[in-house]
């Protein structure tokens, strides 16, 4: 493994560009081929040198409401002892005082601890991964055993502690090569003699005792990949069914998980058992029950390896379900002990539906997405495909005007909903929102945008879509109010690459200003925050009319011309703050 990470870190000159040592450069690949972030994610989330306090990188991911702490500074070590194992560990206890911690940290990381204060106000999980390629040597197990209780004694903020050595690095690899298939496949080892195989009603199915640390071998556990199938995603290292478990695998009863657990239910299209029933091997897998299990497992990944072999068992039900109908009824059938999240509660909301069905009336060759999960029929146009929640946050940039709130899944269908999702909307509206948005993908490689903007692909697209839509209000002299998505549909399909381009400088212009106040305020300085503050919408507003007044002068009255829609198709903004 430390072999091949260091021919990927020499073979792309990314690494050696950006990064000054190879402790960088291998907290950098691990960014960039495990947790999937681009290059300039990726830069702006290093913290490793002097003044890091023990602290090689910080990931806020809004997408997944979590915030990653990592250390990897024992690349080429063969063993990891406990010594400077607890230097990293009290370190890390520090992020309960964060402002303390602040005080005498180097400049990268105060900013990276500003975004970690916003997301810890949002309730985000915090993850801390140790990330190695040695060895725990007896007393690193014991300091890193020891610190997992800690963490769940602290109570300022729900966290968890994963190690990342090489028999994990090789399975989040694996999970991250694979992250453009359609399906997951996976081989799990089994006891013949915890082990049933039958045949109920046409349907195979294989019923057997799991030990608990063949879970942690499961792909697209931490992505969700796994239980894409599921009505819900997790619920929460807060979540009091979610405690439960936690509480029962740090203790004796863990023995006895088995008997207290209703077991797993995963689904896929096709099994193959070997003849000694050892192995099994599964296509397109996916866990339709056991989600709050299998990742409350995964975030106590140290006790669980650290249990004897064979000492705790839970049961899993694999069942081979080629019919797409069966498979959603189980899923359905199969979980009904907990809440689910409010997009998933949404999913089948009359509203939701009435939504889908006027938009794919309209359309016959788009399709609406209003369940996690669901994929396009192939005879359906990409272009024409809207997901629920990429919807939810269009509007709330655009209709509501407030792109630092798009972010935020959770909120948009929860005390937003009502706002956002209206069962008359205009479907030519929808498309329209859409149609900006995949310009906005397609264009992104190209645009102009400030690192640390680009770095933020997950915000920085909303605050673009609001960019476009206050350029186009105050290019028509309407600028108090929205232009409707609809009436802006030509421009989106024939200008939206000069469009774009005025937007970012909006954008950039806008953060240097806020930048340079807060420099003159002698106060950290967080781009990510700033996108998630209604500063940054007055900043972008300002840039906007000020780019706007300039166009004539600049010999680009065609581009001005191009921005123009009707006083009749703006409307005013949904209040949502």
């Amino acid at each position: 493994m430390l072999d091949r990470i260091k021919r990927e870190i020499a073979s792309d000159h990314y690494y050696a560009q950006n990064f000054s040592n190879d402790g960088q450069r291998f907290v950098a690949w691990y960014l960039r081929r495990v947790l999937l972030r681009t290059p300039n994610e990726a830069a702006q989330e290093i913290t490793d040198g002097p003044d890091d306090k023990q602290i090689d990188a910080v990931m806020v991911d809004d997408d997944n409401r979590r915030v990653v702490v990592v250390q990897g500074k024992f690349i080429s070590a063969p063993s990891v002892d406990g010594e400077p194992l607890g230097e990293v560990l009290r370190a890390w206890a520090r992020l309960h005082d964060l402002e303390g911690l602040q005080r005498d940290c180097n400049a990268r990381l105060k900013e990276r601890l500003e975004a970690v204060s916003r997301a810890l106000q949002d309730d985000y999980e915090v993850e801390f991964q140790l990330l190695t390629t040695g060895t725990l040597t007896a007393a690193a197990q014991n300091d890193l055993a020891a610190f997992s209780v800690q963490l769940e004694n602290m109570g300022h903020f729900a966290a968890s502690l994963q190690l990342v050595d090489v028999p994990v690095l090789e399975t989040l690899l694996a999970e991250a090569d694979e992250r453009d298939l359609p399906m997951l496949r996976h081989e799990i080892a089994l006891d013949p003699n915890k082990t049933m195989v039958t045949d109920m009603h046409g349907t195979r199915l294989v019923i057997a005792a799991i030990p608990l640390r063949e879970c942690l071998k499961l792909p697209g556990i931490r992505d969700g990949r796994l239980f894409r199938k599921n009505v819900r995603q997790s619920l929460g290292a807060n979540n009091k069914v979610n405690r439960g478990l936690r509480d029962t695998l740090k203790n004796d009863r863990v023995r006895d998980f088995f008997f207290y657990h209703n077991g797993i239910t995963a689904l896929c299209r096709k099994f193959e058992l070997s003849a000694d029933r050892t192995r099994l091997s599964l296509d397109d897998l996916s866990v339709v029950n056991g989600c709050q299990s299998l990742t409350t497992i995964y975030s106590s990944s140290e006790r669980v390896r650290a249990l004897p072999e064979n000492e705790a068992y839970v049961l899993f039900r694999f069942y081979e379900i080629p019919q797409r109908e069966l498979a959603e009824r189980i899923s359905l059938y199969t979980n009904s002990q907990s809440a689910v999240k409010p997009r998933d509660l949404r999913s089948n909301d009359k509203v939701m539906l009435s939504l889908k069905k006027s938009y794919e009336a309209l359309y016959r060759d788009g399709f609406f997405i209003n369940q996690r999960g669901m994929e396009r029929p192939p005879e359906r146009d990409a272009n024409k495909t809207v997901d629920a929640a990429e919807l939810a946050k269009a509007l709330m940039a655009w209709q509501c005007q407030r792109p630092n709130i798009a972010y935020n899944e959770k909120r948009l269908f929860d005390e937003h909903y009502k706002t956002l999702f209206r069962p008359e909307y205009d479907p030519a509206s929808i498309l329209a929102l859409q149609t900006w948005m995949n310009a906005i993908d397609r264009a992104w490689p190209n645009l102009p945008l400030n690192d640390a903007l680009k770095a933020g692909k997950g915000y920085t697209r909303f605050q673009l879509l609001y960019a476009v839509s206050t350029l186009i209000a105050h290019a028509s002299g309407q600028g108090d109010k929205v232009p409707h998505p609809s009436a802006t549909m030509a421009v989106a399909q024939n200008h939206a690459n000069d469009i774009l381009t005025f937007a970012a400088n909006c954008l950039n212009e806008a953060m240097k200003n806020a930048q340079m106040q807060h420099q003159m305020s002698n106060k950290v300085f967080s781009p990510q925050n700033w996108c998630k503050s209604v500063a940054s919408v007055q900043g972008a507003t300002l840039a906007a009319s000020t780019i706007v007044g300039m166009l004539p002068g600049l010999g680009a009255q065609g581009v001005l011309d191009k921005l123009k829609v009707p006083a009749p198709h703006f409307g005013l903004r949904w209040a949502a703050e």
